[in-house]
């Protein structure tokens, strides 16, 4: 089954995630990460997006800078971006520059979903 692999420029455990949720707050307009930014809260994932990647006719991956570059060492995109995974073949969907685009979830969800159109 091909899934979509989504990747956050931001890295993952407890510590990054307090140092990444008080630079939102402090700074959000330096903040790197636009996917988590977008689709996170202060502290959980928004449950407009789960309902959202749950709809999906994909299973979903969601992976950290370290644990991307760890798994696909070969793979080197800037971040963050979203990746279809078929057979451990990975294929960009959408580029940073694209998520960086979007404003708000409203603004990723419509990206997605035209995407999805186009890979169908």
């Amino acid at each position: 089954m091909k899934s979509l692999i989504f990747v956050y420029n931001a890295n993952s455990g407890i510590f990054n995630s307090i140092s990444d949720t008080a630079h939102k707050i402090i700074s959000p307009s330096t903040y790197q990460c636009n996917l988590c930014k977008i689709t996170y809260g202060i502290v959980n994932e928004k449950d407009e997006w789960k309902s959202f990647i749950s709809n999906l006719p994909y299973k979903t991956n969601f992976l950290h800078k370290k644990e991307f570059n760890k798994k696909y060492p070969n793979v080197k995109e800037k971040l963050p971006v979203i990746f279809e995974n078929s057979k451990g073949k990975l294929r960009l969907v959408i580029s940073s520059d694209e998520i960086n685009k979007c404003k708000d979830i409203n603004d990723l969800k419509k990206l997605i979903l035209s995407k999805l159109k186009k890979l169908s």
